[in-house]
């Protein structure tokens, strides 16, 4: 359970910096664009530089968020899998219980 709530933790922290990169990316965006107004070369240069940095350090943000995104779901995937086949009888019963309630509510319009 542990290894869960640290993996959790994880991709809230993952998050937030992908977050804080991507804003670093449209302020750069916007300095870029507001450089070529009327900057010399070497301003506009410099914000392109920056931007193509902070541009990388968000794709890598968002490929480790993707990372233990899908680890996350790998694990939730292997804890259901392993549910059913030590409950297989409950699992029925409660997909017959779902079943039911969702018949009764389409049934109602």
């Amino acid at each position: 359970m542990s290894y869960t709530s640290d993996l959790a933790d994880s991709a809230v922290e993952t998050k937030e910096q992908l977050v804080a990169n991507l804003r670093r990316v449209i302020s750069d965006a916007e300095d870029l664009l507001a450089a070529t107004a009327g900057q010399t070369d070497t301003k506009i240069a410099e914000l392109r530089a920056r931007a193509k940095e902070n541009l990388s350090m968000a794709r890598e943000k968002l490929a480790d968020a993707d990372a233990a995104v899908r680890a996350r779901a790998r694990l939730a995937a292997t804890a259901t899998d392993e549910y059913v086949h030590d409950n297989p009888w409950s699992s029925i019963g409660a997909a017959a219980a779902l079943g039911i309630l969702i018949g009764v509510l389409l049934g109602r319009r």
